[in-house]
């Protein structure tokens, strides 16, 4: 008698959505590589910011329909590794880089190598027993998708001001240092996807990501570096809301109504 095939476990469509979208990021990604090679720096960038927006679309969804996986995790790993460690350094490279030589090919390896080190840590991190349930409205170090905009500020700053300043090996090597160390760091930075908003300011929120949609698309640069800026400037500021924590954790001042509430945060985010 034959022996009858297993079947094969079919999956609600509303399953693969998550997957769909990492899938969709990691494209964004290769093509932001293919624009960079025919000399197309602003679709380029644009693909990188596609990219990042639905990376952060990915997760949520995923939580949102109950679709989270072992599978979709590692898929999403992977797909930052490539749009956010390969795709931004290689623009770079052959927007100004490829000029430099070997000394512009090593930066571009030591910007890869530090996405690499900061996806592994922060995968691992997911496991720490230890972590106090305040700590994860911080990130350790500045996230993949940020770190592979911040690159590419000089590119994006020099489609408003020009090429004379901007477009120089050294100042894309700074940033590739910079930024890159900033990844692999122990520096805090905050999860912004931990925020919550009051109920009174629910309509000035929406009315102002209303007005930040109608900048990116009337003046996409000028806004990007403008994002990028407040970015900048609020990682002195997680610093110092980190050790705020860290010091009335040490004193015992957070109560068990405090826990509960981030505790809830996390669960719903």
């Amino acid at each position: 008698m034959e022996k009858r095939r297993p079947k094969l476990k079919r999956l609600p469509i509303n399953h693969l959505i998550p997957n769909i979208l990492t899938i969709s990021a990691l494209c964004a990604g290769m093509t932001a590589i293919n624009f960079a090679a025919r000399d197309m720096w602003e679709a380029s960038v644009f693909a990188i910011v596609v990219a990042a927006i639905l990376d952060g679309l990915d997760g949520r969804v995923a939580r949102l329909l109950n679709a989270q996986s072992k599978f979709g995790a590692e898929l999403d790993s992977l797909s930052d590794f490539i749009s956010f460690g390969v795709a931004p350094p290689m623009i770079l490279y052959f927007w100004v880089l490829e000029n430099a030589g070997r000394i512009g090919w090593v930066f571009v390896c030591f910007f890869t190598v530090c996405m690499a080190l900061r996806l592994a840590r922060f995968n691992t991190a997911l496991e720490d027993p230890d972590k106090q349930p305040w700590e994860n409205n911080f990130f350790t170090g500045v996230p993949a998708p940020a770190g592979a905009l911040l690159i590419m500020y000089p590119l994006v700053l020099s489609f408003m001001f020009g090429d004379e300043f901007f477009r120089s090996p050294a100042m894309a090597c700074f940033f590739l240092t910079v930024i890159g160390g900033l990844m692999v760091s122990r520096f805090p930075t905050f999860s912004f996807k931990k925020a919550k908003v009051p109920a009174a300011y629910v309509l000035p929120v929406m009315i102002g990501v209303g007005l930040l949609v109608a900048f990116l698309v009337s003046a996409p640069w000028a806004m990007l570096s403008v994002i990028g800026a407040i970015y900048l400037v609020s990682i002195p500021l997680s610093f110092n809301s980190y050790k705020k924590w860290q010091r009335r954790a040490a004193a015992g001042e957070l109560d068990e109504d405090d826990d509960a509430e981030i505790e809830i945060c996390e669960k719903e985010d």
